[in-house]
Formats: structure tokens, sequence, C-alpha cells
């Protein structure tokens, strides 16, 4: 009887732990990482001039690898990539190289295991994969700036 008790107050803890009011909490701070990555996909992107375009792409990949839990299977002159991650949680990232008019455009994207759910939903590792991705994502351009002339 003690046992059903004991069971019962646990389940009761629970229940009030995931109340409405924290639920709401949850859904607005998705909904706010979820803007906030969309931002971090528009930083993410930089244009660089010929004469400073190659040097910046070298940067790119060596910020790949220092960011990514997985290595790069891909490096040419157009696209970066690497593998896709084998368990949840893991980030990876990839790179394109597009001529755009006189300048190109060095866009740097992310994908994360267990991010999402079915239906795009908050997965299991979404927060630990949304602040990597943040953090990567927008310090790419910085990165950038800091390690190449003319950028």
């Amino acid at each position: 009887m003690k046992k059903i008790v004991a069971f019962a107050l646990v389940a009761l803890v629970l229940t009030a732990c995931s109340s409405p009011e924290k639920q709401a909490a949850q859904a607005q701070q998705f909904l706010h990482n979820e803007a906030g990555l969309t931002d971090a996909q528009r930083n993410a992107a930089v244009d660089c001039e010929p004469a400073n375009c190659d040097a910046a792409w070298a940067l790119t990949k060596r910020y790949i690898e220092q960011h990514s839990d997985t290595p790069v299977t891909r490096a040419d002159a157009v696209a970066i990539d690497t593998d896709v991650p084998s368990g949840s949680g893991k980030a990876s990232f990839s790179a394109t190289r597009a001529a755009k008019g006189a300048s190109t455009t060095l866009t740097l994207f992310a994908q994360c295991r267990g991010m999402y759910g079915p239906d795009s939903a908050k997965g299991s590792d979404y927060d630990k994969c949304a602040e990597k991705i943040l953090k990567t994502q927008n310090g790419y351009a910085a990165f950038l700036r800091a390690h190449a002339s003319g950028q």
C-alpha cells in the first residue's frame, strides 16, 4: 500500500511540473529559438570579393571542421559537406560558394539529428542543437572578418 501511495505522489508531482503555464513558456521559448535560427541562417551568408574569396573559403572549411560533430566528407570549389550525424544531438555543417555578379556569396548551413520530431515539432535534442547552431552560424561572419583581410 505504501508503494502505491508513493507512486501516486510521484505522479502528482510530475503532473504539476508540466502545468499549462510551464507548457506555454516552453512553447514561447521554442518560437523564440525558431526565429533566432532563421536570423542565424541569414547571418551565415557572407559576400566576398574575388581578391579574398579563396582565403575566406579556406577559412570556411576550417570553421566547419572546428564546429561540426562530424568530419568533412567533401571540400571543393563550390561546396563543403560534413558527414551526416550518426547520433542524436550531433551537429553537422555544410557551406556553399555561389557567384553573384562581381562578388561571391559563402553560406554556412547546419543540421542536427534529433532536433525535430514529427511535423517539425520540437525534438528530444532541440535545445542542445539550437544552442550549438545559433552559436556557430552567428559566429561565422565574425570569424571570417577576424581571420581574412577585406571581409
